[in-house]
């Protein structure tokens, strides 16, 4: 009798997922970055296009990942990495060209953390995506990761506010409130630019406070049960 040779399908090895076609992508991401950020004082229209680039590609390997089925957690955790660490970096240069500096780090701290804890309590509760937030009882929450093009709108804002008040700065010592009631009020179409980005910038700093008491109290909650154990 002939032997059954049939076998499952092929495990796909290391290499081979780390070149995924969104991986690549991603990869270009962090080069185009490191080049960006190393111009940005001597090239600031360049920068602002290869660092509004960056961002755009995000949404790109999401789509190249689900068209050729290459999703992978290492693809993810790269995507996040690489946008918390550039925004990271552009608030660090706004706060060193508009005073008070502290709101800028203010916000990267804000930025950093809400996303690490959700990340963290995603794995707590055993979820494959940390846009997974079907089971939160907050609307706006629930509205931000459920609906692709709202949150899509809302990072874009977040992310021309930051490159359009660093195009605004002239010098190093800009007064943070003065240069967003001069670029509102001036009636050209930085205005409306501004004011748009203002709105969705402001509805994704609240979902990023909503996000981490979320993810803190999941915590919270794990810590408790563990104790409750037998």
């Amino acid at each position: 009798m002939a032997k059954n040779n049939k076998s499952g399908p092929r495990k796909p090895g290391k290499l081979s997922v780390y070149l995924y076609i969104p991986n690549i992508i991603g990869y270009t991401r962090v080069f185009m970055n490191c080049y960006a950020f190393a111009i940005c004082f001597s090239n600031k229209w360049l920068f602002c296009a290869l660092y509004f680039i960056s961002f755009v590609c995000d949404g790109v390997d999401g789509w190249c990942a689900r068209k050729f089925n290459q999703v992978s957690t290492f693809g993810a955790v790269l995507d996040m990495v690489t946008d918390r660490i550039s925004t990271a970096c552009l608030l660090v240069i706004l706060s060193q060209v508009y005073r008070p500096g502290m709101v800028f780090l203010s916000l990267l701290a804000l930025d950093i953390a809400s996303h690490w804890l959700q990340m963290y309590s995603t794995f707590l509760l055993g979820k494959v995506s940390h846009k997974d937030v079907k089971d939160s009882t907050n609307w706006l929450f629930k509205a931000y990761y459920g609906n692709r093009m709202f949150m899509a709108y809302c990072c874009v804002a977040c992310e021309v506010l930051y490159i359009t008040l660093f195009l605004l700065a002239k010098n190093d010592a800009e007064k943070l409130m003065d240069v967003l009631k001069a670029s509102i009020t001036e009636g050209s179409p930085i205005s409306v630019l501004v004011g748009l980005s203002l709105f969705g910038w402001a509805i994704k700093q609240l979902v990023n406070v909503i996000q981490m008491k979320t993810a803190a109290d999941i915590c919270v909650l794990h810590d408790i049960n563990k104790k409750v154990r037998p």
